[in-house]
């Protein structure tokens, strides 16, 4: 069996880290894919596809997949730079505000 241990990212809909700070093993397909005559859905008998499991670090994920017997390939999360600005949040509030009020 093949697996694939990622962070994953966060959702698109928000700013925040909430549920990007643990790992998750997930199993790749071994199966293609059917696509039903009648009703034109796609189906598999692949069961594993649908099982992914949550860990706290990466190590715990490699660990299970090692004892597991399960060959795992690692993908690094891509490093996310902070949008911090100079004046931050109060800024939008200073007195001392050189330009036009454009809010």
């Amino acid at each position: 069996m093949r697996a694939r241990i990622y962070q994953p990212a966060r959702t698109a809909m928000s700013s925040g880290t909430a549920k990007t700070k643990h790992w998750v093993l997930e199993y790749a397909q071994t199966s293609a894919r059917d696509v039903d005559p009648l009703m034109g859905w796609t189906s598999s008998s692949d069961t594993q596809t649908q099982v992914k499991m949550s860990f706290d670090t990466k190590e715990a994920a490699l660990d299970y997949a090692k004892s597991h017997g399960i060959e795992a390939t690692v993908q690094e999360p891509k490093s996310r730079r902070a949008n911090i600005r100079a004046g931050g949040y109060g800024e939008n509030f200073a007195t001392n505000r050189r330009g036009a009020w454009t809010h």
